[in-house]
Formats: structure tokens, C-alpha cells, sequence
């Protein structure tokens, strides 16, 4: 089989595109889109994500030590894209984009009320990696829109159409093909009459 060698790069694809609400005040509220996002333990639940320096949320979420990770959807789309392209110090992403700040639960910085997944953090450690900075977080509480919780109780991903992002572009998630442990699970037999 032939193969193409690329330069080293980041290619694990795809992730989340999310977008992170930041700031103590609704003053100095804003949101970043960031697809360098992920879980990295479960007990104590804790995530991360990596921010340039350069960009206007690093320093509101570096000084005040939290943030929001709120999921995105394919009707969020263009405010997701639109809050990464435009920088919070020129423009009002909420404003710009009709996106409603909301009080979180655990921490001071504003949910997106329109996001159908709202996990909120507290920086535990800041990794300086090179043209990102790792803001390792736990994970203090997440709020689900009730529109998205199914007769099971648990979040619909169906419901939601989460978005991802993948090389440059973004994309729905499609069908879902099977769930954790389906391909090991052994067959239920029929009951004999």
C-alpha cells in the first residue's frame, strides 16, 4: 500500500468545535472558539483547552482561573466560526452574534444559553507548550438543555446535531453506528415458549 508522508502536524481529527465563555463580569464576558479541546481524566472529571497567548481570552481565562466549554450544534455554526475570526477586543461576540450570556452554577464566567452542553472548569495548571498554552481544568458541573435529554434521561446527540471540526472545516456528526462495548457484547438469546 503506498503512503504520503506529511510534515509533523496535528491531523487527530476530528474534535469538537467548541465554543469557550470566559470572564468575571459582564463587562469583560467573551467567547473563543477552540477545537484543541478534550478529556483527559475521569475521577476527578477534568478537561482541557489550548488557547494561542496572543488571542483575548487568555488572559481574561489565565487571571481569572475559569472558564465555560460550551458544546456546539450545526445550527450554532456560523457564531462558531464568526467568535474564532472576529478577537473580543473589537467586537461584542454576543451582541454580533445573538448569543445570550447566562450565570453558571460553579463559576463566574457566563454559559451560552444556546449551547445544549455547558461544562464548567477551573483551571488546576497552565502548560506552556510552545504556540499554545494548556489551561488543564476540572470540572466542576455541566448543565444540559432539557430539549436535548432524552426518554432515558441522557443526552441526545441526535437531538443536538453536535458539531466537529476536522482540517479546516466543519462538519455534522451523521449516524450514530453503535455505542461503547457493541462489538464485544454478547448476543441475548430468545427465551425458549
Amino acid at each position: 500500500m503506498a503512503r504520503t508522508y506529511w510534515k509533523p502536524g496535528t491531523i487527530i481529527y476530528p474534535l469538537p468545535a467548541v465554543m469557550v465563555s470566559c470572564g468575571e463580569t459582564p463587562e469583560e464576558y467573551n467567547i473563543i472558539t477552540i477545537a484543541w479541546t478534550g478529556t483527559i481524566n475521569s475521577d476527578p472529571p477534568m478537561c482541557y483547552i489550548s488557547v494561542r497567548p496572543g488571542r483575548h481570552s487568555y488572559d481574561i481565562i489565565k487571571r481569572t482561573g475559569e472558564f465555560v466549554i460550551n458544546l456546539t450544534t450545526e445550527q450554532l455554526a456560523k457564531a462558531t466560526d464568526w467568535c474564532g475570526c472576529r478577537s473580543g477586543r473589537k467586537f461584542n461576540k454576543w451582541k454580533e452574534m445573538n448569543l445570550t450570556p447566562a450565570p453558571a452554577k460553579f463559576v463566574k464566567a457566563p454559559i451560552i444559553e444556546e449551547s445544549p452542553v455547558n461544562i464548567e472548569c477551573r483551571v488546576k495548571e497552565v502548560v506552556e507548550l510552545g504556540s499554545h498554552h494548556m489551561f488543564i481544568s476540572e470540572v466542576l458541573g455541566v448543565s444540559i438543555d432539557d430539549a436535548y435529554i432524552n426518554e432515558k434521561d441522557a443526552f441526545s446527540f441526535s437531538k443536538a446535531n453536535p458539531l466537529v471540526y476536522s482540517h479546516g472545516h466543519y462538519f455534522g456528526m451523521g449516524k450514530k453506528i453503535g455505542k461503547f462495548g457493541w462489538s464485544v457484547e454478547k448476543k441475548k438469546r430468545r427465551k425458549r415458549p
